[in-house]
């Protein structure tokens, strides 16, 4: 066992919320190692920006990259009916005159190599191929990682402040006995990717599409990539999707949901697939505390919501911004106790909530535009959400009116 040099964080995890906070920590000159089991580029699902990453993406400093670079240019979310029938968009531009208001869809085994060496250039001491094996725990307080690397080398590093990043396996959260699994959210996914599907033309072109199947019992993303590359996916019950069908077959599931969704038919009829099936299954979570003494959770490590909204890269930004500053703070003071890292908590899961309420009102048969006829004045707050800007509390206006704008569902 070797016993490494001792950074002042260690961020397990070179994802968006790993990069994010070992990125922000550094540009403040705080030591920081990051420790990635995987090599980049690595394959990963959730490739659809919000407006509201723009204000972490600027910090980051990347955005000149995302400005000159592959990614499709995305300006609105569109809702299709189960009967095929596209809504009113939602243009963000319309909303807000900000640059902001325009975003992107990534492929985010690019998008995540770009973040990941944004942290090696503002200091972040980026090991890629590095496994952590286990958080060090003096009593309640993490005091350190043990990590192996490639070559079977094993160290022991301590450090003042542990960053569990490390996504939806995150460490700290299920050996504290943290994840509580959602009561209401138990989705499943079955996606794969499309060359030559059909898209719009214009500020269209980049639109993410939420295409209701038949009976409201599920919906499929439709994301534009570059390279003309569509990701294509279907979210709905795990019962629905994987028991009491005919088979186990992710193709054949994936297929039987195509045919119960009159606006994906004629989008994917020509194009051709260019990836394999995937699936996720009962993926909804949130941690209990977003800190203790001496470590601190984002992004999935913390909890992950639901693909409806893209709001994963944004959860995964913010959080890994709010901690850095917490963090930051902390080490200033001498203080990186469970309630200086986790000042950022209340405020962070209040949004979560936010987002969560509209996930829920729409798998309950909320129909978008019902709403907008019935309470003209709420879609600013539709579009606060749809955007991402969930963390205040004006808001909250929008629950009471939820119920009238709903339909029945057979999920």
């Amino acid at each position: 066992m070797i016993r490494a040099a001792e950074p002042e964080v260690v961020v397990i995890g070179g994802g968006p919320a790993g990069a994010t906070t070992a990125t922000l920590l550094a540009q403040r000159g705080r030591s920081v190692r990051l420790c990635e089991r995987e090599r980049f580029p690595r394959y990963h699902v959730g490739e659809s920006l919000i407006p509201e990453t723009f204000w972490v993406l600027e910090r980051l400093g990347i955005l000149p990259q995302l400005r000159g670079g592959p990614f499709v240019e995305k300006h609105s979310v569109q809702f299709v009916s189960e009967q095929g029938r596209l809504s009113e968009p939602f243009y963000f531009a319309d909303y807000k005159q900000h640059e902001s208001s325009r975003t992107w869809q990534v492929a985010r085994q690019d998008f995540d190599q770009l973040m990941l060496d944004n942290a090696r250039q503002h200091g972040v001491d980026v090991r890629e191929g590095v496994r952590v094996l286990d958080v060090l725990f003096e009593g309640d307080r993490a005091v350190g990682v043990k990590t192996l690397d490639e070559s079977g080398v094993e160290e022991e590093v301590r450090c003042r402040v542990v960053v569990d990043a490390a996504g939806q396996s995150g460490l700290i959260l299920d050996r504290l006995g943290l994840r509580q699994w959602d009561p209401v959210l138990k989705k499943a996914a079955v996606w794969t990717y499309f060359k030559g599907a059909a898209r719009e033309s214009g500020r269209d072109a980049g639109a993410t599409l939420v295409m209701q199947t038949a009976g409201k019992v599920g919906w499929f993303w439709y994301i534009p990539l570059q390279n003309d590359v569509t990701s294509v996916g279907v979210v709905a019950p795990h019962d629905h999707l994987f028991k009491n069908r005919d088979t186990k077959d992710l193709e054949a599931i994936f297929q039987q949901e195509v045919a119960r969704c009159p606006g994906v038919q004629p989008r994917i009829a020509e194009a051709e697939r260019v990836a394999p099936y995937r699936a996720a299954k009962e993926y909804s979570y949130r941690s209990s505390k977003v800190a203790g003494d001496g470590w601190v959770l984002v992004g999935d490590a913390f909890g992950f919501l639901d693909p409806l909204y893209s709001s994963g890269i944004l959860l995964a930004l913010r959080s890994g911004a709010l901690a850095a500053d917490a963090i930051s703070a902390g080490l200033e003071s001498n203080d990186t106790s469970a309630s200086a890292l986790g000042c950022w908590g209340p405020e962070y899961v209040a949004g979560l909530e936010r987002m969560r309420k509209l996930v829920c009102g729409f798998y309950d048969g909320l129909n978008f535009g019902r709403l907008v006829r019935n309470h003209g004045h709420a879609k600013p707050l539709i579009t606060d959400i749809l955007i991402g800007d969930i963390f205040k509390g004006d808001i909250d206006a929008l629950w009471p009116l939820l119920d009238g704008a709903k339909e029945p569902t057979t999920a």
